[in-house]
C-alpha cells in the first residue's frame, strides 16, 4: 500500500554524528519520500527520492538551471561535484540527463555513509563518490574532463579558505573542458566583501562571469546564497535570467559591466590571503 503524505510527515527525524558535526534528516511534510539534510542545524540539501528533478532550495534550483543550460536537453554530461551533501544535484543530472558520468568529492566519509544508507542512489546512475578533501579530489580529475564543475562545499555553514583562492580556481579551470562551465554556491551577507572577492578571483581564471541571487542579498540587505557561474565561452545569460526570475523565489542575474561595478575593485584571493566564508548570523536559518 502506498504511503500517505500524512504518514511521511509522521516519520521521525533521523540523526547521526558525522566527521564534521551532527547530521539530521528532516522529513518533508508535503512530499512522501523527501528529506532535508542539516549539518549542525544549517540546511545543506533537500532530496525527493520519488522525484529527483524536484529542487526545493532556491540555490539548488539555480544550480539546476546551470546544469540544464550547459548542453542541449538530454545530452549526457561529465560533472564534478565538490561537496556532496545529500547528492541532490548529482541525482538531478542523472534523472534529466541519463548516461551522464559524475564524480562527487565529499570530505566527510561518515556523512557519505549516512546519506548512502538513508537516501540511496539509483544503482543505475553513473555516480562515483570519493571521500576526500575537495581540492585534493579535484587534483585527481584529468585535464579537460568536465563539462561542469559545481562547488558547493561548506564545513558546517562556511566554505573552507583553501577553496576560495585563485590557485584553487586555476585547478578548476584545468579540469573544465573548452566551452565547459564552473558554478559555485557562495554565501555572504553585508558588506558582501567575501562575495565580491570571489567574483574577482573567478575573473583570474575565466573570461565570462554571471551571478544569480536574491535581490535582497545582492543589495546587501541580508545574508544568503549566490550562484557564481563562469566560463571561457559566452554564457546563456538571457535564458538564465528568465529562468531565475521565474522561480518560486525569484532572483536576479548580474553580468558584464553591472557585475564588474558590483565587484567594486575587490582584489583576487590567493592561498596566502584566503579566509573561510563568513559565519552566518544566528537567525540566518530561522523563519
Amino acid at each position: 500500500m502506498a504511503r500517505s503524505r500524512r504518514g511521511a510527515a509522521a516519520e521521525a527525524v533521523i540523526a547521526a554524528s558525522v566527521d564534521r558535526g551532527h547530521a539530521e534528516l528532516i522529513p518533508d511534510r508535503e512530499r512522501p519520500r523527501a528529506w532535508s539534510l542539516l549539518i549542525d542545524g544549517a540546511p545543506q540539501s533537500h532530496v525527493d527520492l520519488d522525484d529527483p528533478t524536484y529542487l526545493s532550495f532556491a540555490y539548488q534550483r539555480r544550480l539546476g538551471h546551470v546544469a540544464d543550460l550547459v548542453a542541449p536537453a538530454g545530452r549526457p554530461l561529465q560533472v564534478v561535484h565538490l561537496g556532496g551533501g545529500a547528492f541532490t544535484l548529482a541525482r538531478y543530472v542523472a534523472a534529466t540527463r541519463p548516461r551522464s558520468s559524475q564524480q562527487i568529492v565529499e570530505v566527510d566519509e561518515a556523512l557519505v555513509r549516512f546519506v548512502r544508507e538513508r537516501l540511496p542512489l539509483d544503482p543505475a546512475a553513473r555516480i562515483r563518490v570519493r571521500s576526500a578533501d575537495a581540492r585534493a579530489g579535484l587534483g585527481k580529475v584529468p585535464d579537460g574532463w568536465a563539462d561542469l564543475v559545481i562547488a558547493d562545499v561548506f564545513g558546517g555553514a562556511r566554505t573552507p579558505a583553501h577553496l576560495t583562492s585563485a590557485e584553487f580556481l586555476t585547478d578548476v579551470r584545468r579540469v573544465v573542458r573548452p566551452g565547459g562551465r564552473y558554478a559555485a554556491n557562495l554565501a555572504d551577507g553585508p558588506p558582501l566583501a567575501h562575495l565580491r572577492g570571489q567574483i574577482a578571483t573567478a575573473a583570474t581564471a575565466f573570461e565570462h562571469l554571471a551571478l544569480a541571487a536574491d535581490p535582497a542579498v545582492l543589495r546587501g540587505r541580508r545574508f544568503g546564497n549566490a550562484i557564481l557561474l563562469a566560463s571561457d565561452d559566452e554564457l546563456p545569460v538571457a535564458e538564465l535570467t528568465r529562468r531565475v526570475a521565474g522561480d518560486p523565489h525569484p532572483g536576479r542575474v548580474e553580468h558584464g559591466r553591472a557585475l564588474r561595478d558590483f565587484t567594486g575593485g575587490a582584489l583576487p584571493v590567493t592561498d596566502v590571503s584566503a579566509k573561510p566564508s563568513p559565519l552566518p548570523p544566528p537567525d540566518a536559518f530561522t523563519g
